[in-house]
């Protein structure tokens, strides 16, 4: 157990089979909202089996958001709940977790400057449909960087027509994706312009 607890370098949380949890740390029993703090807080935390000494933060996470969501604080989008449960067991499901970590990364390192955005969006249609486009243009890149880290052959590798044909077919799908894109953001500036119409 205390190997567990100097890996992580963060506190054990003990699961037991009655389902209590126990922070070792503090030699008490804790509960899910305790959890959610300690996350919220930055604090580092491992949950495992009391019995099996097996680790369960993956699950004791999942059940800390799906306690939100059951509250009203609807974070995550049903759309975005359907896709993520289509990926399980599809040959893209080994990219997606370092897509997701790498989307998140980066919205947390430009929170502070989200937020300004997010105000000034308040304001004004147009900073709102340039902040979507903004953050679809980051996104498209990250994917991009992640399918790279996953590609089997890296850049340079193999002979030099195979990988010129891979770029200039990568090349060809782009316009295509920024019309569907831009044809996506016309529909919501239309939407847009009829709520304010309407007011």
């Amino acid at each position: 157990m205390s190997k567990s607890n100097g890996k992580t370098g963060g506190i054990v949380i003990k699961k037991y089979a009655n389902r209590r949890l126990y922070d070792t740390s503090t030699s008490q029993y804790v509960t899910l909202d305790y959890l959610r703090d300690l996350v919220k807080k930055g604090t580092d935390f491992q949950v495992v089996d009391a019995k099996s000494g097996d680790d369960l933060t993956r699950g004791v996470l999942a059940q800390i958001i799906f306690e939100e969501e059951s509250r009203g604080a609807n974070l995550l989008p049903v759309d975005f709940l359907r896709q993520l449960i289509g990926f399980y067991g599809d040959s893209l499901q080994s990219v997606v977790p370092g897509y997701l970590q790498m989307s998140m990364n980066s919205f947390s390192q430009q929170q502070e400057e989200f937020r300004d955005k997010m105000t000034e969006a308040m304001s004004s249609p147009q900073a709102t449909v340039a902040m979507i486009e903004e953050q679809t243009r980051r996104n498209m890149e990250l994917f991009g960087q992640t399918m790279r880290m996953f590609t089997p052959f890296p850049a340079g590798a193999g002979e030099a027509p195979e990988g010129s044909a891979r770029s200039e077919t990568a090349a060809e799908s782009k316009p295509e994706d920024l019309s569907a894109l831009r044809e996506e953001l016309d529909g919501l500036r239309a939407k847009m312009d009829q709520l304010l119409d309407k007011k």
